[in-house]
């Protein structure tokens, strides 16, 4: 499936998918985990050092057999690497780890000196990442950007980073187009993300790319997060925080999940929370970050990505139980979000992944 440039539009349905490969693009032929690599820097924010283990070690094939290995280094020999809180870790591996990655992670530092202030790499992290072997897949979180960056690996392409430090990310990096109004960007083998919780969604999709959605769905709920934000979802800067007193439309949302198949009317999900449809609207933009509409078409692309992947149903039959009700209705949203045709979803999705899986 074609990889674009990057995800940049709240009201786009490609948003996202625009921007990334849906399948697998990184296959294990040697029938062995996919080995990621987490390169612990100094001043390192403890939860964002977390997500990858967190994310990829829970992913599990259909025999429950584990399909990631994770492996944290850091860029001098084995030992204490200082973090952003009042203690250390202690980490195991020194940088010749990451010659045997498969895709590398650099979360985000707060202690990244010329990196961030010149955009120019230490000697001990440019010694580190000369082990990365050509063609490993590349993931920073948050300011992990600013050391693919100062390494050129960004050099010409799209990325994001933490809307906090995104201006002082193009200045340093003008050969870099950022886009710091979307959660994450996928490029293919170099990705990107904003901060802290967006690293989750970055490592979920990358799970779901390589696997399908069964697998990133199981992931999700074992993490209790959402199994699924666009890439091109906004970063919430500066959004208000409903009123903890207020009504949210949690229960409207949940009630629309389990039909569906079934034609909603927002007056329908408004009722479910005993609202009018105007203040109804507002308080959902407030909790999702987009309008009713847009959220259940997304809801329902997604629906229908499950069905295609994991079922032999007919066009016809995923539409409706999509509840885009016709063939036709159905193709044209795929399209919009995915850039490809149901059956032409499908076969490539199957075809990646049987390649990713060895088969």
């Amino acid at each position: 499936m074609a990889t674009g440039t990057s995800a940049t539009s709240e009201t786009s349905a490609a948003s996202e998918t625009s921007a990334t490969s849906e399948t697998a693009d990184t296959p294990d032929t040697a029938g062995r985990p996919h080995r990621v690599v987490v390169l612990a820097l100094d001043g390192l924010l403890p939860f964002e050092l977390g997500i990858a283990p967190r994310i990829f070690g829970l992913a599990r094939d259909e025999r429950k057999r584990p399909l990631y290995e994770v492996v944290t280094c850091s860029v001098r020999p084995p030992g204490p690497v200082a973090t952003d809180a009042d203690f250390a870790i202690m980490v195991e591996n020194g940088p010749e780890a990451l010659a045997t990655a498969d895709t590398v992670v650099v979360p985000a530092s707060y202690e990244l000196g010329p990196v961030y202030e010149e955009g120019a790499l230490t000697g001990d992290l440019a010694a580190a990442l000369a082990h990365v072997r050509p063609g490993t897949r590349l993931v920073a979180i948050c300011t992990g950007g600013f050391v693919l960056a100062a390494a050129g690996y960004l050099d010409g392409r799209p990325a994001t980073t933490h809307w906090a430090w995104a201006e002082h990310f193009q200045r340093l990096f003008p050969q870099v187009r950022v886009d710091a109004d979307v959660l994450f960007v996928d490029d293919g083998d170099v990705l990107t993300s904003a901060g802290v919780a967006a690293g989750i969604d970055l490592c979920v999709h990358i799970v779901r790319r390589d696997h399908g959605t069964a697998v990133a769905n199981e992931v999700a709920r074992r993490t209790v997060v959402p199994p699924h934000r666009d890439g091109g979802q906004a970063q919430f800067i500066e959004r208000p925080v409903p009123d903890p007193q207020q009504s949210s439309t949690t229960r409207a949302r949940t009630w629309a999940l389990g039909r569906l198949h079934e034609p909603i009317q927002l007056r329908d999900m408004a009722a479910r929370e005993s609202m009018s449809v105007r203040t109804f609207t507002r308080r959902f933009r407030e909790e999702a970050g987009v309008s009713p509409g847009q959220w259940l078409t997304r809801q329902r692309v997604e629906r229908a990505r499950h069905l295609l992947e994991s079922t032999a149903l007919s066009v016809d039959e995923v539409a409706r139980d999509a509840g885009f009700g016709t063939a036709q209705s159905m193709r044209q949203h795929l399209q919009a979000a995915l850039g490809v045709t149901p059956t032409g979803y499908r076969r490539t999705f199957r075809a990646e992944l049987s390649t990713a899986c060895g088969q």
